[in-house]
């Protein structure tokens, strides 16, 4: 008798947890749960030094990035593209300990106060930095900054570029444009990309709180 009650107890726990790490979106044959979104969030307000906001609203934004998170990484998968390694992330997080918190007591004292391991903030930096190079080597290629756009950019903005850039030569003002509108160009190519992904696949909302 003992033993079927404890086995009722483990089915019960185990039904519990199913519930709590719900499936919340199917993207073509990739899922999104609720940890996921929970974790995402946690993250991204840590990181932003916020405070943390588990609502709906936040939800809904956390899910919208992870959809484009899911596209982005059959892309890297498929392409081959470079992952950031370990000792980048790594780098990170000790550059963050040192500007924000000084101290590693601190830091882990702030991780614990968002529910937060220093090994999913680590996964965390090198997911972003993965992104960051994929964006650059799939995207960087197709934007050409011609001359006539740098000299637009700079009569429309003299005065702030001076302001921002002092004592700095034209040469010098023009490299820096011609990096800004690359960014620019490189942001519009990638979110256009995204954009045509969505279009283009199966995307089925199981928490319908959440579309």
């Amino acid at each position: 008798m003992r033993r079927s009650v404890t086995l009722l107890f483990l089915s019960q726990c185990l039904l519990c947890a199913v519930i709590i790490d719900r499936i919340d979106v199917i993207v073509g044959d990739s899922i999104v749960k609720q940890s996921d979104i929970d974790q995402y969030i946690r993250v991204t307000d840590f990181l932003n030094n916020q405070t943390l906001d588990l609502s709906l609203a936040k939800q809904k934004d956390a899910l919208n990035h992870l959809i484009d998170q899911v596209f982005i990484r059959r892309e890297i998968q498929v392409g081959g593209y470079p992952r950031a390694t370990q000792q980048e992330a790594d780098a990170q997080v000790d550059r963050l300990i040192k500007q924000r918190f000084k101290t590693k007591a601190a830091f882990d004292q702030a991780l614990n106060k968002y529910g937060l391991t220093e090994l999913e903030l680590r996964t965390q930096f090198q997911w972003q930095l993965t992104v960051l190079r994929f964006i650059d080597s799939r995207f960087k290629p197709a934007v050409l900054v011609t001359d006539d756009e740098i000299d637009n950019y700079y009569h429309q903005h003299a005065a702030a570029l001076h302001r921002q850039y002092p004592g700095e030569s034209m040469d010098q003002l023009r490299e820096k444009i011609r990096d800004l509108l690359t960014a620019q160009g490189v942001n519009k190519e990638f979110f256009a990309w995204l954009d045509q992904d969505r279009e283009d696949a199966k995307i089925r909302y199981l928490e319908v709180s959440l579309k």
